[in-house]
């Protein structure tokens, strides 16, 4: 058995508390932690160079926390003189696996601020024997990054999804995990105008989901990803 947990919190304009809610909530998680796209400084259009600087120094702090426990997050980097939005995988105190945002969300802005990801950016990575493949939250409406994730044991959400939207962010996180019979571990911010409606899911397409708290804890049985992929056959 392990511990699946999401972080459901808000992301204010203050940047060191961010981070300190943050490594709170990291404290009081399981084996592996997802925790809201641009967790750290939000999307900070106009403090962009601020922002990744931060993300920078933060990445840093919360590498020792990652000792016993895999980290997901996203955080605003600049590389070659352009932004862009960064998943980060954190284990054993060491950066272990990075993706860039690929499908960027032209209705919040992102498109004019942000540079894309390659799609062949996107691709399963191993962890003490499991696969585990990530999406960023817009890109749950594209079949071909779902398709990118064929055979993942464990898929990773960070997301920042509107409340306009929630029924969405819950049907896609549903049908991810049962399309892939696999466990997904969805994490939505909780600022008053987004969807909250974070889960860990299982292979079954049972949600856990409580908007009520700031981090969701789930104990999860690995061989029900097994069992599943044996009662329904699908070729993974």
């Amino acid at each position: 058995m392990m511990t699946f947990s999401a972080i459901q919190c808000n992301t204010t304009e203050d940047f060191e508390a961010n981070l300190r809610r943050l490594k709170k909530l990291i404290k009081k998680s399981g084996d592996i932690v997802v925790a809201p796209e641009v967790v750290l400084t939000g999307f900070s259009y106009e403090r962009f160079e601020e922002a990744a600087a931060f993300s920078k120094k933060a990445l840093e702090e919360l590498l020792p926390l990652s000792k016993e426990r895999i980290i997901c997050y996203t955080q605003i980097e600049k590389r070659d003189g352009k932004f862009y939005n960064f998943a980060k995988v954190l284990y054993k105190e060491e950066l272990v696996y990075e993706q860039p945002k690929v499908k960027l969300f032209k209705f919040g802005g992102e498109t004019e601020y942000f540079s894309a990801g390659k799609m062949e950016d996107i691709r399963l990575f191993t962890l003490d024997n499991l696969r585990f493949g990530l999406l960023i939250c817009f890109e749950l409406r594209f079949i071909e990054i779902w398709q990118r994730l064929k055979g993942a044991d464990i898929i990773l959400v960070p997301a920042m999804w509107g409340k306009l939207r929630k029924r969405h962010f819950e049907q896609f996180t549903e049908a991810l995990a049962l399309m892939h019979q696999c466990f997904v571990i969805a994490s939505d911010s909780a600022n008053d105008d987004m969807a909250k409606s974070s889960a860990i899911i299982d292979p079954f397409g049972v949600p856990f989901r409580d908007d009520r708290k700031s981090l969701l804890n789930r104990e999860a049985d690995l061989q029900e990803i097994k069992k599943m992929r044996r009662y329904m056959d699908i070729g993974l």
